[in-house]
């Protein structure tokens, strides 16, 4: 009886042992690069709907903004996740510590836009622009350096810098001006009745990936089953918020951004299924978040080619395909 008692005790202890960790949950904190939006809508939604916390995940989100320094601090390990782009490839170059694991965006929602009355037809015609009014960032590193690459017409002449106000483009019906896809359009359109030409750069052949997840190199060795989870998680609260119930987290995201509307998330959401930003390419048959090596691989030759990368870059240290292209969420595209 002594004996079974105590087999019985150990039961009870063994059984309340595996329910602790069946309830404990890994804490990690994902920084974003902007103020909170649609464009971050799959993060927001699994954390609002219990995605990430069914998958062993407490998180957090950090919302970026002007002057929030998120990727510094995944960087210097005070947080575990970061929403980048393809700047891994200066990590490499750095010898920073910071992989690319996941792509969200299998297209940069970075346009340009023109008046729909200018006679512009394609990217190449832009050249006959009176300005381009673009952010330095695009400038030296991002996509004009690509355009005076491939396309003829295009010099920093044209060049007029950007300062987060439509005024100059709209009273310039020759001009044209950089944007998000999913912002400055709408916004252009709310003030003056009119809906610009969209020019989505992607669709040219410029091919970075955008709205990425990055990690630390250390993070994969040491947690690769953690990094996984928040990979398939946040794969999955992409895939709900495009195709599901997203009102928990549209409402997260207002609450983190009181000046975001329904309107612009709406519009928002639209934009991103008419153009795949999430759902095109390799992400048709890898599922959301998918990366190729090729298509890294081509940026980077893309990107030496117009002067913004040096040759001799470890390319390899940037990215790793390992935690994607498992199709994980893809039936949740029918729901």
């Amino acid at each position: 009886m002594k004996n079974a008692t105590i087999l019985a005790a150990s039961a009870v202890l063994f059984a309340a042992g595996l329910a602790g960790a069946a309830q404990a949950q890994d804490k990690v904190t994902f920084g974003t690069n902007w103020v909170a939006q649609a464009e971050h809508g799959g993060f927001y939604q699994a954390v609002a709907d219990g995605t990430y916390a069914k998958y062993g995940l407490d998180v957090t989100i950090r919302q970026g903004g002007p002057q929030a320094p998120n990727g510094q601090l995944l960087t210097a390990g005070q947080i575990e996740f970061y929403m980048g782009g393809m700047s891994t490839i200066d990590a490499a170059r750095q010898g920073l510590p910071n992989v690319t694991v996941a792509a969200m965006f299998q297209k940069s929602p970075q346009v340009l836009l023109a008046h729909p009355d200018a006679g512009f037809t394609d990217l190449a015609s832009l050249s006959g622009a009176s300005k381009i009014i673009m952010g330095k960032d695009s400038l030296f590193a991002g996509y004009w350096p690509w355009m005076k690459a491939n396309f003829e017409g295009f010099s920093d002449d044209l060049y007029e810098a950007y300062t987060y106000n439509a005024a100059p483009f709209i009273a310039d019906d020759k001009s044209v001006q950089q944007g998000y896809l999913t912002a400055e359009p709408y916004e252009i359109e709310k003030q003056t009745g009119w809906a610009p030409q969209i020019f989505l750069i992607a669709d040219y052949g410029y091919k970075p990936y955008s709205t990425t997840i990055e990690t630390r190199q250390d993070l994969i060795d040491q947690n690769p089953d953690m990094v996984q989870r928040f990979v398939d998680a946040s794969i999955i609260g992409w895939y709900n918020y495009i195709y599901g119930d997203n009102k928990a987290a549209n409402d997260m995201i207002k609450a983190d951004n009181p000046e975001m509307t329904d309107d612009q998330i709406t519009y928002a959401i639209d934009k991103m299924k008419e153009y795949g930003i999430l759902v095109s390419g390799d992400a048709e048959s890898g599922g959301i978040g998918c990366m190729t090596e090729a298509r890294w691989t081509e940026f980077y030759d893309s990107m030496i080619e117009a002067g913004v990368y040096e040759a001799g870059i470890q390319l390899d240290k940037a990215f790793t395909t390992q935690f994607v292209c498992k199709s994980v969420g893809k039936d949740l595209a029918s729901q």
